[in-house]
Formats: C-alpha cells, sequence, structure tokens
C-alpha cells in the first residue's frame, strides 16, 4: 500500500520519555519518526523555553509560571522525576539546545515549532523565533503551528514565506480564514474533529492530532494524510510498515 504519510512525534516520544526534553526527542528520531513537534514560551528574561504548559508544575519539580522565572531558576529543575525516577536529573531544554542537537544529528525531517501563546501572548516571541531562525543554517524543514491566529498573522507579516499552520479542535472556520488569506499552509486539526468531517480539506493539508490508537493511525494511513502527530512514534512507524507490506 502506497503511504507517504509522514510520523510527527509529539513532545518527542512521549509515551515513553518525559516529554519535550532532549532525550524524548532523541528517542523519537531514532525510532523512526520523521518528524518532531515541540512548544515554545519566554522566560522571565526572554529565553526561548521548551515546555508545553505555561506553568512548570505538570512535568518537573517546581511551581509556578514560565514567565515569572529566568532561564537560571528553571534549569534547576528536574523534567523527567515526574514521569520515572529512571530520568531524574533531565533538564528542561531551550529551543537553541534542540535545534543544535538537530543539527548535530543531521536531523532532515520535520521540526514542528508551536508558539504557544494561545492563553499568554508573549509579546515579541514571534519576530524573536523568526530572527533566531533567520540567523543560523538548519538541515530540518521548519514548520510554525499555532493555536493562536494573531501569532500566525504577526509571523507571516514578517515572514511571508514562513511555513505556518493553524492547530485547533473546533475552530475550523477561522482556520479555513486563515487558509484563503495565505496566512497559513496547512491544517492541524484534532483528530476526533477530523473522523467527525472527513470531508473538510485534501488529505496533502492535514496532520491531526492525537493520533495514538492503533485505529485512528491507520484511519490517517489509509487516506495519506500529510502526517500524523502522535506521542508514540514508535509504533506508529510499525503500524506503517505493515500496512505498507512490510517496508518501512
Amino acid at each position: 500500500m502506497q503511504i507517504d504519510t509522514k510520523i510527527i512525534a509529539h513532545r518527542g516520544s512521549r509515551g515513553t520519555r518525559p516529554e519535550n526534553t532532549l532525550i524524548s526527542f532523541k528517542t523519537a528520531i531514532d525510532e523512526g519518526a520523521e518528524g518532531i513537534e515541540t512548544d515554545v514560551h519566554f522566560s522571565k528574561d526572554k529565553r526561548f523555553i521548551i515546555m508545553h504548559d505555561e506553568t512548570v508544575d505538570r512535568t518537573t519539580n517546581g511551581t509556578g509560571l514560565i514567565m515569572d522565572k529566568p532561564l537560571a531558576e528553571i534549569k534547576q529543575l528536574d523534567a523527567g522525576i515526574k514521569f520515572s525516577e529512571e530520568f531524574k536529573g533531565t533538564r528542561v531544554p531551550t529551543l537553541e539546545e534542540v535545534v543544535e542537537m538537530l543539527i548535530k544529528i543531521n536531523f532532515t525531517g520535520i521540526f514542528n515549532l508551536e508558539l504557544k501563546t494561545n492563553k499568554i501572548h508573549y509579546p515579541g516571541l514571534e519576530r524573536a523565533v523568526y530572527e533566531y531562525f533567520a540567523g543560523r543554517h538548519y538541515p530540518f524543514q521548519l514548520i510554525y503551528s499555532s493555536f493562536n491566529g494573531k501569532s500566525l498573522e504577526i509571523l507571516n507579516r514578517i515572514d511571508p514565506q514562513a511555513y505556518k499552520a493553524r492547530i485547533f479542535r473546533t475552530a475550523a472556520k477561522q482556520a479555513k480564514t486563515l487558509k484563503r488569506s495565505k496566512v497559513i499552509e496547512d491544517f492541524h486539526p484534532d483528530i476526533r474533529w477530523v473522523k467527525k468531517h472527513p470531508f473538510y480539506a485534501a488529505a496533502r493539508h492535514l496532520r491531526p492530532w492525537l493520533v495514538n490508537s492503533t485505529e485512528d493511525m491507520q484511519y490517517c494511513f489509509e487516506r495519506n494524510m500529510a502526517a500524523i502527530i502522535t506521542d508514540y512514534p514508535g509504533r506508529a512507524v510499525q503500524v506503517r510498515a505493515e500496512m505498507r507490506g512490510g517496508l518501512i
């Protein structure tokens, strides 16, 4: 079976490693993922912090908002202990550290960077991220995404050539408006919404999340969607190989 669907690891191999850490991203790539997805915030001293939540509470041994903490304080937190004792001492990475790792291993897949501005709109984050990437060479395909359409519009004004996607759970009309306005190229919808609205967009423009069950993986692979975003990239690689007839 012809399947071109790429596998993007959601916060790395989140199902098997502490999310949004270097070991999580490296594991996902080693398992065969063609892409990794992650999230970026601003610290108090305007450093790029890789974490999903606006607070450090859920994934580290600390408490409080990222925006209230300088990088030095965040670097003292343990980002692995809550996942498993095995990963005690794992640190919260910066965007720079993730990119350096990807460059070091010559990662040529997709790097999907979500701007986490839907709850806290960090002023200047869009331009700061743009300027960081504009100043360096990297081997991967950079895709920006966000739940916040305004962030994507800001980024589009700064760099119309940037590859952008709108994430949504149910806000499909707003996403379509951004597409018609040429602000975004693709859609990153909730898989549950996709299954209820199978004719929303061409498969080549869809990268649904969170595609974790074998059934949902098969659903996306059968339709040859652009990519899936999953917590279990290793499992997805196996399912896709089986559907391809054993060909990785």
